[in-house]
């Protein structure tokens, strides 16, 4: 009787969870239910309960394929005192549709031809895009000057910006986006009145 109480309750927080995150992702561009190649479904594009991709961190129940270009990354222009090389983690899920190199239907292993178009297709050619996948700590932010102290500076969002919006130490594209959530447009974590995201890091 103890283990089906403890089962119903874990359903029932499971059951809030996820109504609560596709309510946020509902109607969004991150809505595929009404694609053709979804079968209906919201998540199905880049999420499964079964056979995902164990390969992937930082992405639970992996569904999409990942891809596998060379990019030129951001060089900073001589100002930048991070070493930033080519995308990886969480950010190159991000660009495995975002680079325009890999079809938004290309899951559950298959090899779709619907592709990223417009302002939303980054390219592989990242040299005037943010930087990611670099590391974001203490040490840089002292050579740096005008970056914030990640492991004091407060996110926002409730702790640090090392704990809220850094994945193992690096900043990635869900540092400042959430792929869940685009109540703050276009998907930020936070709203950014008066460039209150930027400044978050960014001491100007």
């Amino acid at each position: 009787m103890k283990k089906l109480i403890v089962l119903a309750i874990a359903i029932l927080l499971t059951a809030g969870f996820a109504s609560v995150s596709s309510a946020a992702i509902t109607g969004t561009d991150h809505d595929f239910s009404g694609s053709p190649y979804s079968g209906g479904k919201i998540c199905i594009v880049c999420h499964t309960p079964h056979n995902s991709n164990t390969t992937v961190t930082n992405a639970p129940l992996w569904n999409h394929a990942v891809t596998t270009a060379t990019f030129t990354p951001y060089s900073g222009q001589g100002t930048l005192q991070a070493n930033v090389g080519q995308p990886g983690g969480i950010s190159k899920l991000c660009l495995s549709c975002h680079d325009g190199t890999v079809a938004i239907d290309s899951f559950g292993g298959g090899s779709g031809t619907a592709f990223i178009s417009g302002s939303e297709k980054l390219g592989t050619d990242m040299t005037n895009d943010h930087p990611v996948s670099f590391t974001y700590d203490d040490a840089l932010a002292s050579a740096d000057g005008e970056l914030a102290v990640p492991s004091t500076a407060s996110s926002g969002l409730g702790d640090t910006i090392a704990k809220d919006m850094l994945f193992s130490g690096k900043l990635e594209c869900a540092s400042c986006h959430d792929v869940h959530d685009n109540t703050n447009k276009p998907f930020l974590r936070k709203a950014d009145t008066g460039s209150a995201l930027c400044l978050t890091c960014h001491k100007k």
